[in-house]
Parts: structure tokens; sequence; C-alpha cells
């Protein structure tokens, strides 16, 4: 059995929630007493899991292209006319892009890249934020990587990506600690999901050969901690990084 984490009558907003580590967080916070809208670009995808979660608690199907954010305002506007407000914000929404060098890497990818794994959570704060400020209350889960920290090579933009979301994670906890607002974020190693489709099998090895627990994360374990993150027990910790990396992380 799982620790108990009460997040009883709060409302969250998973993106990218309709698999991988996103659905692990939506299950898990489905089992803490939260209602969640699963912020998802396929919706069809997103409505089976809705479906599939109904019994264990309220899960709402939303559409949403976070790098676009006239598309994220009305996916903001849909749950909140669901819910009535958003006290939980997981930025979880990103891709991989694709493995090469950075001399070699494809501006198209890389633009592809920033603008789902950065720019997205900029968007979903921008607008979900001043919400929060309002009711003087929020947590924000951005989900960033030990890439982020480390830099892996062969894939610059996904590392960079998730650079710039740990740098905007310690920038908007400054912004928004008299609110109550807490904003961190996880940096984990990699977990077995879709993503791993969009690389290659010698960078999936290399990944594997840098975590000191020998095994790739699984998503449970990063959804307990987004969990935590996500609570209110987490009351004073902002602008923060959780490594979650098996003992890879050097700082």
């Amino acid at each position: 059995m799982p620790n108990q984490i009460d997040l009883g009558g709060r409302f969250a907003v998973v993106t990218g929630g309709a698999q991988g580590i996103g659905r692990a967080i939506v299950e898990r916070f489905l089992a803490s007493g939260a209602a969640v809208a699963i912020w998802d670009r396929d919706l069809v995808l997103a409505q089976a899991t809705a479906r599939e979660l109904a019994l264990h608690g309220r899960a709402e199907a939303v559409a949403v292209d976070v790098t676009d954010l006239a598309s994220v305002e009305r996916a903001a506007s849909e749950t909140v006319a669901a819910f009535g407000r958003v006290d939980i914000l997981v930025n979880n929404a990103g891709i991989a892009g694709p493995n090469a060098t950075t001399w070699q890497y494809p501006p198209d990818a890389w633009a592809q890249v920033l603008a789902i794994n950065l720019t997205g959570p900029f968007h979903c704060a921008r607008t979900l934020v001043p919400g929060m400020i309002a009711q003087n209350y929020g947590r924000i889960v951005n989900i960033a990587s030990i890439a982020g920290k480390e830099g892996n090579p062969n894939a610059p933009a996904y590392s960079a990506s998730k650079a710039g979301l740990i740098a905007l994670t310690k920038s908007l906890g400054k912004e928004t600690a008299s609110y109550d607002i807490a904003v961190n974020c996880l940096t984990p190693a990699a977990a077995k999901t879709a993503i791993f489709d969009q690389m290659t099998q010698e960078h999936i090895d290399f990944m594997l050969s840098k975590i000191p627990r020998g095994r790739f994360v699984t998503v449970d374990e990063i959804a307990a901690l987004a969990a935590f993150c996500a609570s209110a027990d987490c009351s004073f910790t902002t602008g923060a990084v959780f490594d979650i990396s098996g003992g890879r992380a050097t700082y």
C-alpha cells in the first residue's frame, strides 16, 4: 500500500495526463482524493483514460495544445467551468525529440521540443497562476529531468528545455511565494514510457549506465513524489528541485 497523501477537495490539472508519467500522476491524485482534469492533445486517449479511471474518482478529459496560448486559455476556461477553480498544476507534457549532436540537430525539431517542454509550462502557468493568487493557494509541479541538470549528449534540445524548466520553476517560485503557492520541479531519471520510442537504443543504454540503482525509475515512484509536492504538506519549500534519479545526480 502506498503512503496516504491528502489531496481531498483539491482540483488538479495534469498536462499530458493520458498516458505514461502523466497518467500515473492522475491515478495517484485520484487515489489521494483530488478531482483531475486530464489535459492532452490526444482527446480520444484522454477520454479513454478518464473512463478507465472513473471508479477511482472524478477525471475530466480536456483537449489542449500547450504550445498554443489560446488553446491553453480555452482549456482553463473549460476546467474552471467544470471544477470551479484549479488548485494544482502539473506540467508534465513533453517530448524527447531526436538523438543527434548539437551541430547536426534539426532546427524544426529544436523548436518543437522547446515549444512543448518549456513554452508549454509557461503558457499553463501564465494562464492558471492568477487564479491561484486570487485564492491565495496553489501547488505547481514541473516535471523536468536529470538531463536538465547534467545535459545528455545527443539530446541538446531536451536537455536545454528541461534546464529552462528548472530555471522557470525557481523564478516562478520566488514570484508567488507570498501567496501560499509552492512551485517545485522533479528531475527524474528516465522511465520506461512511450517517450522511449523517440530515442535510439544507444541513448537508452547510455541513460541506464548512469543510474547507480541499475534500473529506470517507475512512473509510480515519480507520481508519489509529485503527490507530495502537490499537497498542503509541501508548505515551505518552493523553487526547489526534487531529485529522483536513482543516485545519478551529482548536485
